[in-house]
């Protein structure tokens, strides 16, 4: 842990974490190269004379910041600014290393659409798709940056898919594809990781898709407003440090906005919600010789200007 005055942020990317050395919950928002608790923060920055909203002095979630909308984000991003001005309180910010990064949100349901990039979609053997292909990830699949893939008993085929994640800030119900990136609170990284035999063997991807740490998540979101367009950034997926997938979100067969558009006219989303936009090509399974994940593996995904979610494999 560090005590530092302001650092000044150069994009709004928030988290959910703990201390290694505490139980509680907290929202950090990353400054320079250390995450701080916004809840301390504000503190601090009142009792230093700033005019802080009630809310953030106690504030532990992502979700907290993203009900509250536009308005709830232009008052974190004044407490930043104040904090930065007149009024330079120190307070702790904890390095990278030393914190426990935990999912980047909760949310009431997470989407994920399957063979998204045509390479993608040819490699496993299929046609492209003419219509989203879409399917759910199970919440207890949710994991954090750092946590454990931990490999299950009843699949030998584990496979990582490097993706893209949505994050929904506003409900959406039937929104026209020009105004469904309004809905968008930010963007995050997502490991869409998949028992590949129990996705043949069922017919249907629920259980091949859902086993528990499936779905790890994070380790920050960034804000919507910080990325000028969704449909260029660069997608990698890496195994063992080697890149083995990359490629770039203007090749996703199905664009951001129609997705919204698309899942909204029968599936409200809802705040905090997640759209997991599909992988590129380059997976695992379908490598000659395949290449499934094992004991002691790191896998890592990276998007451009998100950053970095990496996680380690364990045994059962």
């Amino acid at each position: 842990m560090a005590i530092m005055a302001f650092t000044h942020f150069r994009r709004m990317k928030l988290t959910q974490f703990k201390t290694r050395d505490a139980d509680r919950q907290r929202l950090g928002v990353l400054l320079g190269d250390v995450v701080c608790d916004v809840a301390e923060l504000a503190r601090a920055s009142r009792t230093d004379g700033a005019s802080i909203a009630d809310w953030l002095v106690d504030v532990d979630t992502t979700l907290a910041v993203i009900d509250r909308g536009a308005e709830g984000l232009q008052e974190l991003k004044s407490l930043l600014t104040a904090h930065g001005g007149t009024h330079r309180s120190s307070v702790a910010g904890f390095n990278i290393e030393e914190i426990e990064f935990l999912p980047a949100v909760y949310p009431s349901k997470i989407l994920a659409i399957g063979r998204n990039y045509a390479d993608h979609a040819l490699e496993g053997g299929g046609e492209p798709p003419k219509a989203p292909l879409i399917f759910a990830k199970l919440t207890n699949a949710l994991s954090a940056h750092n946590a454990p893939i931990v490999l299950p008993t009843v699949s030998e085929t584990i496979d990582w898919e490097a993706e893209l994640a949505v994050v929904i800030g506003r409900r959406a119900k039937a929104v026209k594809k020009a105004d469904a990136l309004n809905h968008v609170f930010g963007y995050t990284l997502m490991n869409d990781v998949t028992a590949r035999d129990l996705q043949r063997k069922d017919g249907q991807w629920t259980r091949g898709k859902g086993l528990d740490t499936f779905a790890p998540l994070g380790p920050f979101i960034t804000t919507r407003d910080e990325i000028v367009d969704v449909q260029n950034l660069r997608v990698e997926g890496l195994y063992n440090g080697k890149v083995t997938q990359a490629s770039n979100t203007s090749k996703m067969i199905f664009s951001i906005a129609y997705l919204i558009s698309y899942i909204s006219q029968g599936i409200t989303l809802e705040p905090g919600d997640i759209i997991s936009s599909g992988t590129p090509e380059g997976v695992g399974f379908f490598r000659d010789p395949p290449v499934l994940l094992q004991p002691g593996d790191v896998c890592e995904v990276r998007v451009e200007n998100l950053g970095s979610l990496r996680n380690p494999v364990v045994a059962p």
